[in-house]
């Protein structure tokens, strides 16, 4: 690929990711319903409908469907987009550079953003304010402020969780990595970049409990197309000795842009400092800053999220330790390409899913038994979906993935790990879905005390993944595959305590009877089918794998593959 060809295709797809992402927001309800209507055909449930009289559970299950419609969209073009970038970013930087910038400068960002925001965010999801109201009284007034303060704390955690993590990270790199060039210029941007993020963060949990999805969907979808561009032009404009620094730039471009788009909508009402509230209980008045329920609450959930955050970004603490920065390229373009799938589909799914159970089953009211129906719908739901993605993956993906590895995948970069980490990725796609959806469940529904057995729990989890992730990379042998094999294990293991806690939350409510297992398995003749289907792909892999790896060489080997991908999804509608 040429750098003219590159400037061109790069150019000409931000001209249309740019355009869909400033028009995604115009959809009307009737599109979001037929979205909604297709997801439930699609899983045979039709229990739904009888709980949508209600006007306030329409309302929020209208604007939950519109954000998960809205952010699909929005992950679907910027993910498309970042994929037509890195396939001409793996032809213009060195597997060092990409090993570095992808993964442990996104891990140093992802580590001061999980710290700083994860417990507030999720703890204010279950806030309900009326700063939309002007007729509130005093009292509502002051709480409101009293929540609003809380949602300041990511800005303030995160000036001493930038200052610390960015030094740590500069004091412990490797010879290897911060002999590149401008390498501490480019974390001090990318620190930089996290405030930038985290100054838009009061407002991002704003317009989320006002459930204005659309605010977001406009800010990330501009935010991503200037990032992508903003790295690609100097990319390809300046000598490679600057592309960190291109990479770095374009991380703060997003950050920047992320702010001004939320400051557009609320930059008249935006405050960045705690305000002082007159609270009045049992008729004595007191001044106060936070709401106490709250903040305990945020205090939990932060203290769990530095547990959860190395289970989740577990494989890249080791990978960025224990393999080469080559091997960090490989395994960095892998994970982009495996994980395609669950950051267009399953991360919008999974935040939204935790706004709307955080607002069905708030735990600070007592819901009403149409709520816990439609929560067990929704949960059942998703989860019968994932099962069909699962059967889909493992049936299927294995048979063909040596040939999309050959066409996907730049020549130097197969002899790296990508192909083996790809081959893991089948398995670890559909338990990123589990996964995510049950802790989103979770994470909405949690008191503290629940909060603090999952802590002792993820510690338990965290002490078996890096002995698995020991023992499977480096005494079996499987190298980077082996972190991910270990991580398939730990999200396995967080999603049966998740699905744990879902039965014993329905059971306590005496609506254990509508959640079941068995609500998210296809039926038999599903199961057969898939079943002949990998047994047929698996032979006709066999009886082709001597011909050359080209849609051309490959034609019938694919043939046989559509034509048992049809078999399966009729037995699916029928």
């Amino acid at each position: 690929m040429t750098r003219a060809v590159a400037i061109t295709l790069v150019y000409h797809v931000l001209i249309l990711f740019h355009y869909l992402i400033i028009n995604s927001t115009d959809m009307s309800e009737s599109d979001f319903t037929i979205s909604s209507n297709l997801i439930l055909a699609l899983t045979r449930q039709r229990a739904l409908n009888d709980f949508m009289a209600s006007p306030q559970p329409r309302s929020l299950l209208s604007a939950s469907l519109a954000s998960a419609s809205s952010l699909v969209l929005l992950q679907l073009f910027s993910r498309v987009f970042t994929f037509v970038l890195n396939q001409a970013l793996v032809r213009l930087v060195s597997p060092q550079i990409l090993g570095t910038a992808a993964i442990q400068f996104e891990l140093l960002l992802s580590t001061i953003l999980f710290l700083s925001r994860e417990g507030v965010r999720n703890a204010l999801l279950r806030s309900s304010t009326n700063q939309q109201d002007t007729s509130t009284s005093q009292k509502d007034v002051g709480k409101d402020i009293l929540v609003s303060n809380i949602s300041l704390l990511p800005v303030l955690l995160g000036i001493p969780i930038t200052v610390a993590s960015a030094s740590l990270y500069l004091n412990t790199s490797s010879s290897s990595t911060s002999s590149q060039p401008h390498f501490r210029l480019s974390v001090v941007i990318y620190a930089l970049a996290a405030f930038f993020e985290l100054l838009s963060e009061p407002l991002y949990i704003r317009a989320q409990n006002e459930l204005r999805f659309d605010i977001r969907v406009r800010a990330e979808g501009t935010a991503v197309a200037l990032k992508t561009f903003t790295a690609f032009i100097m990319l390809v404009t300046l000598s490679s000795d600057w592309a960190l620094v291109a990479f770095a730039v374009g991380q703060a471009v997003y950050g920047l842009a992320l702010l001004l788009s939320f400051l557009r909508v609320y930059g008249r009402t935006a405050r960045f400092w705690p305000k002082k509230a007159q609270i009045t209980v049992h008729d004595n008045t007191k001044t106060q800053y936070f709401d106490d329920e709250l903040l305990h609450l945020s205090a939990a959930m932060t203290g769990q999220s530095v547990v959860k955050h190395f289970l989740t970004e577990g494989d890249k603490f080791l990978v960025s330790r224990l393999s080469p920065l080559a091997d960090q390229g490989g395994y960095a373009i892998a994970s982009n390409y495996g994980s395609l799938v669950a950051r267009i589909v399953f991360q919008p799914i999974e935040e939204t899913s935790r706004v709307f159970f955080s607002k069905t089953l708030s735990v600070s009211s007592t819901p009403p038994p149409e709520a816990f129906q439609m929560a067990s719908n929704i949960l059942l739901t998703l989860l019968l979906l994932f099962t069909h993605l699962l059967l889909l993956l493992v049936t299927f993906a294995p048979p063909y993935l040596r040939l999309a590895v050959s066409m996907l995948l730049p020549p130097r970069y197969l002899t790296t790990s990508a192909p083996k980490i790809l081959q893991t990725y089948v398995y670890y796609i559909p338990m990123m879905a589990f996964n995510g959806i049950l802790e989103a469940f979770f994470a909405s529904t949690a008191t503290s005390a629940d909060l603090r057995a999952q802590s002792r729990w993820m510690l338990v989890f965290s002490i078996g993944f890096v002995i698995a992730a020991v023992v499977l990379s480096q005494f079996l042998e499987l190298g980077d595959a082996g972190l991910v094999w270990a991580n398939i294990a730990n999200l396995t293991l967080r999603a049966i305590y998740a699905w744990t806690f879902v039965k014993r939350f329905f059971l306590q409510r005496e609506a254990g009877q509508i959640v079941s297992w068995t609500k998210a398995v296809p039926p038999l003749p599903v199961l057969v089918s898939f079943v002949l289907s990998a047994i047929t792909t698996r032979w006709s892999e066999s009886m082709y794998h001597n011909y050359p790896l080209s849609i051309r060489g490959q034609i019938n080997h694919i043939a046989v593959g559509v034509a048992c991908l049809a078999g399966c999804l009729t037995a699916w509608y029928v």
